[in-house]
């Protein structure tokens, strides 16, 4: 595909593309197209196609199928940064939405998102699948959205960081951080999914969870900005006027509440947050974890971003932020959570049905554990400690409460400690205290 350039027919000629149906080839050299890889000149089957530099064949039904739409979008964010006029803030992409009239998404697009991510415990209290799949969810979505932001740690790496503690060598402090960081918000978002609604105070606190020690002022953190933003390698120009953006930050989030479809919702959130900016930085990332709010409130599998293209992604927001046009961030998002349904999908499924007692009684549970942390009760005193709590309890469920209390204790780790409502601080000094 250089020198002259080829067609698409001259493409299927040479057979090295015979996996491939022509509809399935027509959609990779969009995509191709689309992360710059290929440039094209021409309509339909005469269109011509050129490599722009070495790229490896993409695998039949595993690339990114972008609508026309999109692609056209792509397109025109493609060209040069001067060739691009300087555009601001519009704010009727948030005035024009209107709940319940308003979609982002079609129809028949959250029905088959909600048939892919509906799961066996829909009438559940909120969050149970997420805790079922927790381990799993914190590892691809941390993992996922540290490389979307140019994070250059292994999946390996991440998890030898995020379940011992271990950083990789070789790694910035600020890659480690990110990671961590990552860790603290979704272990917020699923512990206690209820309380974590979708509302100003969880968003600014997944703001400060995920930017932790990452920002020159720490008072930054969870903190809407007060001074002027860009962009980088983009023309638009975000909200500058301090006042405006706390204004359409409160009309965002209640807006948000008032949407009734989950997928709608956190779709409407990976596009409204980012588009304001209401934070000096990693506003893309609080809409990637916000965005799991309603999913992971709803029982719904969660969504954590598995081989979503970064250069496609950027791009995407490039789409929303110079032209707004949702079409490309909407393809990304049905095919991301097409993955990632059925990654955690697969992943709850090993893991069979949940302990109906437990279930029932995970709140005692919960709080029995946390209370026993924050006395830092010794090993030998666990038993008698739990024994005497569980005299809330009914007198024929006592026994058993107090067994699984302290195999909840023994489970206890850095991964799991935010599930029962405990402070780093409170785990930390409790971790200190425990022998061996």
């Amino acid at each position: 595909m250089s020198g002259s350039g080829l067609t698409r027919a001259e493409l299927e000629a040479t057979g090295r593309f015979d996996s491939f149906n022509s509809q399935q080839l027509l959609r990779a050299l969009r995509s191709l197209a689309a992360d710059g890889l290929v440039r094209f000149e021409g309509n339909t089957r005469a269109r011509t196609y050129w490599l722009q530099k070495q790229a490896t064949p993409p695998t039949a039904g595993a690339e990114l199928a972008l609508s026309p739409e999109a692609a056209e979008a792509l397109g025109q964010v493609g060209q040069p940064l001067h060739a691009r006029a300087p555009v601001s803030y519009q704010r009727r992409l948030l005035d024009g939405y209107a709940p319940r009239e308003t979609s982002y998404l079609p129809k028949t697009l959250r029905e088959r998102l909600r048939g892919l991510g509906k799961t066996k415990d829909m009438n559940q209290p909120a969050g149970t699948y997420a805790r079922h799949v927790l381990e799993r969810f914190l590892l691809d979505l941390s993992w996922n959205s540290a490389r979307l932001e140019g994070n250059t740690y292994s999946l390996l790496d991440t998890e030898k960081l995020l379940k011992a503690g271990a950083s990789a060598e070789g790694k910035s402090a600020l890659e480690t951080q990110m990671l961590l960081n990552h860790k603290a918000a979704i272990e917020f978002v699923v512990a206690e999914p209820m309380t974590a609604a979708v509302d100003e105070r969880t968003i600014k606190t997944l703001h400060a969870l995920l930017l932790e020690n990452l920002l020159g002022n720490r008072l930054d953190e969870g903190r809407l900005r007060a001074t002027p933003v860009q962009i980088s390698g983009s023309v638009y120009l975000p909200l500058a006027n301090p006042q405006l953006i706390d204004e359409c930050f409160r009309q965002l989030v209640l807006t948000a509440r008032a949407i009734e479809d989950p997928f709608e919702c956190a779709f409407f959130l990976l596009v409204q947050l980012p588009y304001l900016q209401p934070f000096i930085d990693g506003n893309k990332r609080t809409a990637r974890l916000a965005a799991n709010l309603p999913l992971v409130i709803h029982n719904l599998v969660p969504l954590s971003f598995v081989d979503v293209p970064r250069e496609t992604f950027q791009r995407a927001y490039l789409s929303l932020y110079e032209l707004n046009r949702v079409e490309p961030l909407r393809d990304v998002f049905s095919w991301a959570y097409e993955r990632s349904a059925a990654r955690l999908g697969q992943v709850r499924a090993s893991l069979g049905e949940p302990d109906p007692f437990r279930l029932e009684h995970r709140q005692a549970l919960r709080e029995a554990v946390g209370d026993l942390v924050r006395a830092r009760v010794p090993a030998s005193k666990r038993r008698a400690f739990l024994t005497r709590l569980s005299q809330r309890m009914p007198a024929a469920v006592r026994a058993r409460f107090v067994a699984m209390a302290e195999l909840e204790v023994e489970g206890l780790n850095e991964s799991t400690f935010a599930r029962y409502g405990l402070r780093p601080s409170e785990f930390d000094a409790w971790a200190a205290a425990q022998p061996g």
